[in-house]
């Protein structure tokens, strides 16, 4: 009993000050886990223990409520500790190391591609990767999937597109931008880009021809002193396109590289990274738009050979009709090309069915003009033939010094009867249509020009034999794109 008196006034004072001692153990726990979020080592503990914190430490966890796992909470002290003093003008490792971007493109859309103004449109998901030290730290989660606002308080890479006419960041409906950190500052940064680029064209092969569409990128500002950028996972694999993603009308999507280049200016060597892009381009359009055409146009400028030389109006016809017809598939299939000042394969086929249409219209000038000449000759030879050197006095009598000799020799019958000059004015007229009559070419229809039968075997045979060589030329060439050197 009189040791319980003893100990009255001890507990009485442990109990007055027990709340005291709850709130501070809990405030010691959450200060020393903070501490450890952040990043702090605990110290070691000290040798000395009392005994009244570690019963006061477990009549509070005895009493209290376990603590709650709140991952925001967490995360949103990470983020506060780790923006605290940082300067988002300052490259990582500025002054101790390089900075190693590493980049990687997904293609979700490729095409369509313009031939006048030789340019493609892409579009991409373009990821880069980096690692700051100035953002590690520890907590729950190896990696912390943040919102894209943060990119505008954090360094990000001043990359830009070299052979970019246009390009845009989709912003619907919010921007379409993705950012992880991971605990060793390592960051991920994906951002969604249509891209509009050059695309150098060489068209001497067209339309059988292929090209490599280039896309460049590196560093705006910092050169490979500061700033590197390689491929993520190789450039074999580091540019992939989507199964369906080609959008091209007329061209085959057939493959794509990935390499680098160094490029040396005034301000010192930057490095840039390529990606090409093989296209060829698809024939079946233009058959069927100008080689056909151009194919029956002189075919049909043929078919006047088996006319007869006499049928000037359907030749003539034929001819001027061919001609026009070639001009105007020549200028049309010219309107879809840049205006380059080379001939393209096209315009070669289309300039030899030109030759061969208005060699059609000149072989009939030549026709039309022998069989004139043919005309007379045979007139004048049968003319010959009926009519010898010798004349008739009939005929001669139609003169009038042969009129004035008649009259002498028969001066004293002049009131014979008028009978006898009646007959004689009749057979004069009778003979002289029959001379006119004669003196007519004789025209030999239906007869076939030796230029024709000529034509009808060396033109289609001409035609077709450069129809052959052509194709067999141009179709069983291996695609060849110049120009492109890909270096890895």
């Amino acid at each position: 009993r009189s040791s319980h008196l003893l100990l009255s006034p001890v507990a009485r004072i442990f109990i007055h000050y027990f709340p005291t001692f709850c709130a501070a153990g809990s405030l010691i726990t959450k200060t020393t886990s903070c501490l450890t979020s952040c990043g702090f080592k605990k110290r070691k503990p000290c040798s000395f223990h009392s005994p009244l914190p570690l019963v006061s430490s477990r009549l509070c966890l005895s009493q209290s409520e376990a603590p709650t796992n709140d991952n925001s909470t967490v995360f949103t002290r990470i983020l506060d500790g780790l923006l605290d003093g940082y300067d988002n003008r300052l490259r990582p490792g500025l002054g101790e190391n390089v900075t190693e971007i590493k980049t990687n493109i997904f293609v979700t859309s490729f095409g369509p591609v313009s031939d006048t103004e030789m340019e493609y449109t892409i579009d991409v998901f373009f990821r880069q990767s980096w690692k700051d030290e100035r953002l590690c730290f520890k907590g729950p989660m190896e990696m912390l999937p943040l919102n894209n606002l943060l990119a505008s308080n954090i360094w990000t890479p001043d990359t830009f597109f070299l052979n970019g006419k246009k390009s845009i960041a989709h912003n619907m409906t919010t921007p379409n931008k993705l950012l992880r950190l991971k605990d060793d500052g390592t960051l991920l940064y994906t951002m969604r880009l249509t891209i509009s680029a050059e695309c150098p064209m060489q068209l001497e092969d067209f339309p059988m021809d292929a090209h490599a569409c280039p896309l460049k990128f590196g560093s705006y500002a910092y050169p490979v002193s500061e700033v590197v950028y390689t491929w993520t996972t190789g450039a074999a694999k580091s540019v992939v396109v989507a199964e369906d993603g080609s959008r091209l009308n007329q061209y085959h999507l057939i493959g794509q590289t990935a390499g680098t280049e160094d490029i040396h200016t005034s301000r010192g060597q930057y490095t840039v990274m390529m990606a090409h892009f093989y296209l060829k381009r698809k024939i079946g359009y233009f058959v069927i738009q100008t080689y056909m055409p151009c194919f029956m146009t002189v075919i049909l400028s043929q078919v006047s050979f088996w006319l007869n030389r006499e049928s000037v109006p359907a030749r003539t016809v034929f001819g001027v009709t061919t001609v026009l017809t070639m001009t105007t598939l020549s200028i049309s299939a010219r309107n879809s090309l840049p205006k380059v000042a080379y001939a393209t394969a096209m315009d070669w086929f289309i300039a030899v069915c030109y030759a061969f249409v208005f060699s059609a219209l000149i072989e009939f000038a030549t026709v039309n003009y022998f069989t004139k000449r043919s005309w007379a000759w045979d007139g004048k030879k049968a003319l010959e033939a009926q009519h010898p050197k010798k004349r008739d006095p009939m005929v001669l009598s139609k003169k009038p010094n042969n009129v004035c000799s008649a009259g002498v020799n028969y001066t004293a019958n002049l009131t014979k009867d008028m009978s006898i000059s009646t007959i004689s004015n009749t057979t004069s007229v009778q003979l002289r249509a029959s001379e006119t009559k004669m003196a007519d070419p004789k025209k030999t229809y239906n007869s076939v020009s030796k230029i024709d039968k000529m034509s009808r075997i060396v033109f289609p045979v001409l035609f077709g034999t450069f129809n052959l060589v052509y194709w067999a030329t141009y179709l069983n060439r291996e695609p060849v794109v110049k120009g492109v050197v890909t270096s890895t």
